[in-house]
């Protein structure tokens, strides 16, 4: 018989020893030691036990035979797909129909459990025999997610590859690294699939992206941790990650010279803490970056969290222990204990409700972040590499309060911003008064959207791009086109800039507009990310592949010119066309004719469905961009007094 014929039918052997009286009526013996178990009838003793003999081996040779079936069929799954040996781990991926080689939920980094908890990453452990690199891994814990829960863990630091079949360690085919967002209290935008990309770009790109530490876990912020930990934990995953990419890339046929930086939303913010980190020390981790809703919230200084750590351990129980202990509580809980108090809670003096939207952001390290990030990039203290930057023509509308009144615009965004004055508030409602009224939503939500969305994304990438054009002289460089024509800056100086404005009948309807990264689709495919709106497969299908090819071609030559979608326009970089005036008004057009000043304009691209084309920014967006600026103490983005 088979072994499936066994179990399906076991042998049931012919009793040789059976007392003739009744099952019932059988003699028992006391078991020795006057327990009361029962003991067989003497004389069967010794058949008895070697029938148990008999069975106990035909047991354990099925239960071997089975095994051994079993390993056999499960063998060849751990060892087919491609290969690669990282020193550490060997881990084996898949390879798709499209001839692109996959390897997801590697690990970068050991786990940061423990005492490894606020520390910088540290190298993973040696892994013995191959390891399977199927499946993504679980991404980092959310603020206020629940815990247990099968998506997301602390122990998250997991990195994905997708390359070209046929690459080669020799191949050196440019990397496109995406940093997700998620506001540093989610990893939003977790396991987007690179395979299109990889695809349209001709098999000549390697896309990597990963998870990194979020929240209390990636973020908590305090003398204490400093001196026994590390602050900014989530940006030194990033970094770590860069590093990863140097050492390995290669053995997926990546170039590690020639690395380009992308995300979107806290993605972008990440990208600018990475440009200015230390100062702007350039250590070659990088050669160009993609910007996508440039995120510049609240960012404190060291100094003014302490209030929050306090917060922290007073709720967990931690409060009691000494100032060095404290750190050591913390880690010495568990993931789960953590995780419920790992949400988000009013700033020092401000109300209940709303609650601010992101509780746990980068602080001002004194090291890593060495400033406030307006002020960095004013001080010209910034890697400087060619970079894309922009936004979507309604940033705020995912995150402004459904206001109803001024009072409720107002509190929404002293709560966010909890170092405003009411004359700031006044301020603000005086450039942001009553809109139009948009559907599903109150009378002050535009207003307050506006506002949110122009001081928090719009605004930092205008005021960002101005310092990065007057630290590029390339993109000052003019060529005369014609006499009485506009002098323009050469296509491929850079930085670029984008308004994101394709139109969604859903979203419009639902009263959101063009939302906050409502390009990302656009940019990997609508099958590379999760739930793409509809139209990005029908009416709005036309512009994924202008948007792809400007992307791809600016990682794959630093230049989103170089490669661009046949019939897609030359995208000038920002301060591309034009004089200002005098006054600082619009561009006049022309050099001669107005008494223009040798300024250049602030010129983008538009991207729309059927309507793609550069457009000067207007002048009253200009004038509230420079009056978030000068708010920027009091947002806690920039800052112009000298911090000691």
């Amino acid at each position: 018989m088979t072994p499936a014929e066994v179990a399906r039918h076991p042998i049931k052997p012919k009793p040789l020893c059976a007392s003739s009286r009744a099952p019932h009526l059988q003699a028992t013996h006391m078991a020795p030691g006057g327990g009361s178990g029962l003991m067989a009838d003497p004389p069967c003793r010794q058949w008895r036990r070697g029938q148990i003999l008999i069975l106990a081996f035909a047991a354990g040779s099925i239960a071997a035979l089975m095994g051994l079936v079993l390993g056999l069929v499960l063998w060849p799954e751990v060892l087919s797909g491609p290969t690669v040996d990282l020193g550490y781990a060997t881990y084996v991926g898949s390879r798709r129909e499209s001839g692109v080689n996959v390897f997801r939920g590697m690990r970068y980094a050991r786990p940061p459990l423990g005492d490894l908890r606020w520390r910088a990453p540290a190298e993973p452990e040696n892994e013995n025999k191959p390891t399977r690199a199927k499946a993504f891994g679980p991404v980092c814990l959310s603020t206020g997610a629940t815990y247990p829960n099968n998506d997301q863990d602390e122990d998250c630091l997991y990195v994905n590859v997708w390359a070209p079949a046929d690459a080669a360690p020799d191949s050196k085919f440019p990397v496109w690294l995406f940093i997700q967002g998620g506001g540093y209290t989610a990893n939003s935008n977790a396991n987007y699939d690179g395979e299109e990309v990889v695809r349209r770009s001709n098999m000549s790109i390697v896309f990597v992206n990963f998870n990194y530490r979020v929240g209390l876990f990636g973020f908590l912020a305090s003398e204490k941790v400093k001196k026994d930990g590390d602050l900014n934990v989530g940006l030194l995953d990033q970094r770590f990650v860069m590093r990863w990419v140097q050492k390995h890339i290669s053995k997926f046929g990546g170039d590690p010279d020639h690395v380009v930086l992308s995300g979107a939303s806290a993605g972008a913010g990440s990208i600018a803490m990475q440009l200015t980190a230390y100062g702007g020390r350039n250590e070659g981790l990088f050669v160009g970056g993609i910007i996508e809703s440039l995120f510049f919230p609240a960012q404190p200084y060291l100094s003014g969290l302490e209030w929050q750590f306090d917060r922290l351990a007073s709720g967990v129980g931690c409060d009691t222990a000494e100032d060095g202990d404290r750190v050591a509580c913390l880690r010495g809980l568990s993931t789960g204990e953590l995780q419920l108090a790992n949400v988000a809670s009013p700033f020092p003096g401000q109300s209940q409700s709303p609650l601010p939207l992101f509780y746990w952001t980068p602080c001002v390290d004194g090291d890593l972040i060495r400033h406030l990030p307006y002020t960095m990039f004013e001080r010209k203290e910034f890697v400087q590499v060619p970079l894309i930057i922009g936004t979507d023509t309604d940033e705020g509308s995912y995150f402004g309060a459904n206001a109803a009144s001024q009072q409720e615009m107002r509190t929404f965004m002293r709560n966010n911003f909890p170092r405003l004055r009411e004359a700031d508030l006044d301020s603000i409602q005086d450039r942001y008064p009553l809109m139009d009224a948009l559907p599903n939503h109150n009378r002050w939500f535009p207003s307050t959207s506006r506002a949110y969305g122009e001081g928090v994304f719009i605004c930092p990438t205008v005021n960002v791009l101005d310092s990065l054009a007057s630290a590029f002289p390339s993109s000052n460089s003019l060529t005369k086109v014609a006499d009485n024509r506009p002098l323009q800056a050469s296509p491929d100086a850079g930085p670029w800039a984008y308004r994101y404005n394709v139109l969604d009948d859903d979203s419009v309807r639902a009263g959101l507009g063009v939302p906050h990264t409502f390009e990302i689709p656009a940019v990997f495919g609508p099958d590379g990310v999760y739930g793409a709106p509809r139209s990005y497969y029908t009416y709005n299908s036309g512009v994924v592949p202008v948007v792809m090819d400007y992307w791809i071609s600016f990682v794959k030559t630093l230049s989103p010119n170089t490669l661009r979608n046949p019939g897609a326009p030359v995208w000038h970089p920002w301060a591309a066309r034009g004089w200002r005036n005098n006054s600082g008004g619009p561009a006049s057009g022309t050099r001669n004719g107005t008494g223009g000043s040798p300024s250049l304009s602030r010129s983008r691209l538009l991207i729309e469905t059927a309507n793609t084309g550069m457009e000067d920014i207007p002048t009253q967006e200009v004038d509230r961009c420079e009056f978030w600026r000068s708010l920027g103490d009091f947002t806690q983005q920039r800052r112009r007094r000298k911090v000691i």
